[in-house]
């Protein structure tokens, strides 16, 4: 018997986040400010020329969290220019990352500020407490303690919001299709 027949039908199982990458101006500067002003540990890097055998010089560089995971950052000095997505807010993107509690959220605030980094919030939403401010390159973070939720009660409140999205939704594109027809 075949390793995927025994497997076959059965859910894929995800034990958790290895690590996300982005893309960073500088990669000194990224190291400096995940280092010191974040507190992660510079945990290693990657060092390439070529690409799939076309010449593109990066440094690929990870930074490990408390849980072991990593966040990783690409210079690539040789590319334009990194820019957002043009047609995204620019307030979707972006990557939270779990502080422990309240004391920690505002000791956070109080450094980044410190270092002259401009900083939104706290802010109360429905699942966490989070603080907003930009990396060197630009990157949107937010620091977020999570709230205590009833999981079973945000699971039904997940699936009504899913299902008065998806009826919203189908009346926006409605509209704006009407629209364009004009």
């Amino acid at each position: 018997m075949s390793p995927d027949s025994r497997t076959a039908g059965q859910p894929l199982v995800l034990q958790g986040l290895h690590h996300v990458a982005y893309r960073c101006k500088d990669a000194a500067q990224t190291v400096e400010f995940y280092t010191n002003v974040l507190g992660l540990t510079f945990a290693h890097s990657v060092k390439v020329d070529t690409y799939k055998g076309e010449y593109c010089p990066y440094i690929h560089v990870f930074f490990r969290m408390a849980d072991g995971s990593y966040i990783a950052f690409f210079d690539l000095p040789c590319e334009p220019e990194m820019g957002g997505d043009p047609n995204t807010p620019g307030w979707v993107q972006h990557l939270s990352l779990r502080v422990d509690n309240e004391e920690a959220l505002q000791e956070a605030k109080r450094r980044l500020q410190a270092r002259g980094i401009e900083v939104d919030g706290p802010r109360t939403g429905y699942t966490v407490r989070s603080l907003y401010f930009y990396d060197p390159s630009g990157n949107r973070l937010e620091l977020s303690v999570p709230l205590v939720l009833n999981e079973v009660e945000a699971q039904e409140r997940a699936k009504a919001d899913l299902d008065a999205w998806n009826a919203q939704k189908k009346e926006l594109s409605s509209t704006r299709r009407s629209a364009q027809k004009i």
